[in-house]
């Protein structure tokens, strides 16, 4: 479901393009640090947004180093690490091992059943370091798997247990940019969401699996990518009014480029393909079309 909220590189100074990576090769690092290559393997955008975030807020001091790694190992980049590096690692793996959980009860993934076994103890662990942020998460993900499995159309409440639980995971402290940023995080969940949905919505048809979005679908075929992008627009829109009241001065630009740019990435990439696809296949079909008026 994750890997959404990603920044659009072309749009980036080269500085801030710099900055933005040294947070995600910081992530990955402390991934490694607390939880071993396996933790590495977590690594996500996402995650790294939400370092990002709360770095630009409460401003922290800050570790720089250059370092190589396994994947990087010719030359050594910037990485950039502080104690919120340490809260989004934390994160990450909470998320990672409810993923897993989910995917092995709902297709008997033996990937899901393994990284599940592998993130146990460092699951337990978190739950009590975190217990705000995990028993939201644990609820969100019941209830979101009783929905899915009623087929619920509801497409507010949904993807707004989605919401829920990051919103969770962006308040970090108990202060007074909480509800900011707990607002922040529930509607970019709720895009997150949906993105997801948009994504899947192909392979969902054929296998003829659940997706919130597929009523949509059906009821109008004509206008359903303009009701997508209006609901996936509402939902940045709310995530966006929610940061611009926060007092982030440093990091703005790199999240304002994910925020108003990055995200829409991977959209545009998922209706570029369909267009394509379906291009061929009308070429194809008035190619036959042809060959059938010829041959009579």
């Amino acid at each position: 479901m994750f890997g959404y909220i990603q920044a659009n590189n072309r749009e980036l100074k080269i500085k801030d393009y710099e900055l933005y990576r040294s947070y995600y090769c910081g992530l990955c690092h402390t991934l490694k640090k607390r939880y071993g290559r396996r933790g590495q393997l977590l690594l996500n955008y996402d995650m790294t947004f939400l370092a990002l975030v709360l770095t630009g807020l409460y401003e922290p001091e800050e570790e720089k180093a250059r370092r190589r790694c396994a994947l990087h190992p010719a030359a050594a980049h910037e990485e950039t690490i502080n104690r919120i590096s340490e809260y989004a690692a934390d994160m990450t793996v909470l998320l990672a091992y409810q993923k897993a959980l989910d995917d092995w009860r709902d297709e008997k993934s033996p990937v899901g059943r393994s990284i599940a076994l592998f993130l146990y103890k460092d699951y337990a662990a978190l739950r009590r370091t975190y217990p705000r942020q995990a028993k939201t998460l644990e609820k969100c993900v019941r209830d979101l798997a009783a929905a899915e499995k009623a087929g619920s159309s509801d497409i507010d409440q949904t993807a707004g247990l989605t919401g829920r639980f990051l919103g969770e995971m962006f308040a970090w402290r108990d202060d007074i940019w909480q509800e900011d940023l707990r607002e922040m995080g529930f509607f970019l969940g709720k895009f997150i969401y949906l993105m997801d949905a948009r994504d899947d919505l192909e392979k969902d048809l054929k296998k003829g699996a659940y997706n919130i979005l597929l009523p949509l679908k059906e009821q109008d075929p004509e206008g359903f990518e303009k009701q997508v992008q209006s609901l996936l627009i509402d939902m940045m829109s709310g995530c966006c009014r929610a940061f611009e009241r926060l007092p982030v001065v440093e990091r703005a630009p790199i999240i304002r480029n994910i925020l108003y740019s990055g995200v829409w990435n991977r959209y545009g990439q998922v209706v570029e393909k369909e267009k394509r696809k379906d291009g061929k296949a009308q070429a194809k079909a008035e190619k036959k079309a042809g060959v059938k008026k010829e041959e009579s």
